[in-house]
């Protein structure tokens, strides 16, 4: 059965936007600029810090306290972000990959007690976070994969299974596996079942989502899975016993848009999940709210493309008003339920998304702007009336590469590649192609660095 990401590049027009595909290839990377950075050629990694064969160093950050690489500024991120390689005191003769070399032995051997296999997971996350390791752990994926089970589905501690299901989404999206889906589709869903703690409940959520797209399945797995998901939108949470857990119901939304991009018929969906999306916005979780929020325009965005391509009309669009009327609804009563900067954030993801509903645009477009002046050259997208709008405004810049996200589509797969990569992202989007692939229809420009100017 076919893999979802094999799919997906062979049927890339699926994934193509309109306003992508009618853009001439040309246009897709500045002809002013050549990169100075590539896939091939950013630097290896650096040199590493621990002493040979040592446990591994309680100097890695735990999870919990890297938690801040999942809500980094996607506009500032760029290939300076430090790995953190030089503050684990080992010693400098030892490469990264020889130190992950010695990590994934030790992710083997359970004779180790609880500590130490927490210790382990963390440095392993770490590295294969912040270097590209497919020529290290290719090979052992399936040893790897199986060790990751055994500490998600038999841990000792909720952060020994926490690591580990971090573990399994990174190690899939530096070497996909043709044949890892059963077992640990299986695995992951009793988790989502049994687990009592919210947080491995909401990882086993996303992991099942990585796990479908990269580990082996295939559009029935996939079709599955998104059934599962909406299960647990439509009951809150409870039919994996976490009533009105919002980091659960989020995981759910988040997961269904990500795997949702990945098919075929998206447009075909809307009618059918959308009540459940519209339901979420009521949610007292500004995260469900801007969840639901993104999955509707998504499903908005797939409709607008589906009529264009077809001449069928579409069927959604008799919940437009009311859509946008519960979303300025929840924005002025939000005022006292939801702190300061949550109450700031859902109003900016509410703005772009009334905005993608009323002009048929993708996230982040920007209808300020400035009188139009045709002798001024310039990236405004749009002239209306002799006014011209400022346009997209969402990007991902990695070092002198600046990502264009200009549609649902790929902002869905960038948010998720932020929570699952962190500061690690610049590195795999540079050398990692199955990140590269995943971001393939974007537009990608060049601008120029310090060193481009001397």
């Amino acid at each position: 059965m076919r893999d979802l990401r094999k799919k997906a590049l062979l049927e890339s027009q699926k994934t193509v936007s309109r306003k992508a595909r009618a853009r001439p290839e040309s246009t897709r990377t500045s002809a002013n600029h050549s990169p100075d950075v590539s896939p091939g050629n950013s630097r290896a990694g650096s040199r590493a810090n621990s002493r040979p064969n040592s446990r591994p160093g309680s100097r890695y950050a735990s999870e919990d306290e890297g938690a801040s690489d999942s809500e980094l500024d996607v506009m500032t991120m760029s290939t300076n972000s430090a790995s953190g390689d030089d503050t684990f005191d080992d010693d400098p003769s030892n490469t990264w990959a020889e130190r992950l070399s010695t990590r994934v032995g030790e992710l083997q051997d359970r004779k180790r007690n609880a500590e130490s296999r927490e210790a382990t997971l963390a440095a392993y996350l770490h590295l294969i976070r912040h270097h590209f390791a497919e020529n290290q752990i290719g090979r052992l994926s399936s040893d790897i994969i199986s060790a990751l089970l055994r500490s998600f589905r038999e841990g000792a501690s909720e952060q020994e299974r926490v690591s580990a299901l971090k573990a399994l989404m990174v190690t899939l999206l530096t070497s996909p596996s043709e044949k890892s889906s059963g077992a640990l589709l299986s695995t992951l869903k009793s988790l989502c079942q049994e687990a009592e703690e919210e947080k491995v409940k909401a990882l086993a959520i996303y992991a099942l989502m990585i796990t479908v797209t990269h580990g082996g399945g295939g559009d029935a797995v996939g079709e599955d899975l998104l059934d599962f998901l909406l299960e647990i939108i439509e009951s809150d949470g409870e039919s994996v016993e976490a009533s009105d857990s919002g980091a659960v119901v989020t995981a759910a939304l988040r997961a269904w848009g990500f795997v949702a991009s990945f098919l075929d018929d998206m447009a075909e969906r809307g009618e059918h999940v959308m009540d459940a999306f519209i339901d979420q916005l009521d949610s007292t979780d500004p995260e469900v709210q801007s969840s639901a929020g993104t999955n509707i325009a998504s499903l908005f965005e797939a409709a607008r493309e589906h009529e264009e391509e077809t001449g069928e009309s579409n069927k959604m669009q008799h919940h437009t008003y009311r859509i946008m009327s519960r979303m300025s609804e929840i924005v002025k009563d939000s005022s006292k339920s939801i702190s300061k900067k949550g109450r700031k954030q859902l109003r900016f993801n509410f703005a772009s998304i009334v905005t993608s509903l009323e002009r048929g645009v993708g996230p982040g477009y920007s209808t300020a702007g400035r009188g139009y002046n045709p002798h001024v050259g310039g990236a405004k997208l749009r002239v209306q009336d002799g006014f011209e709008e400022f346009g997209y405004q969402e990007t991902l810049r990695v070092h002198n590469q600046v990502v264009l996200i200009d549609s649902w589509l790929l902002h869905v797969r960038v948010e998720a590649l932020k929570m699952l990569l962190g500061g690690g992202l610049p590195t795999h989007y540079l050398e990692n192609p199955v990140v590269r692939d995943m971001l393939e229809t974007a537009e990608v420009n060049y601008v120029l660095t310090g060193n481009d100017r001397k």
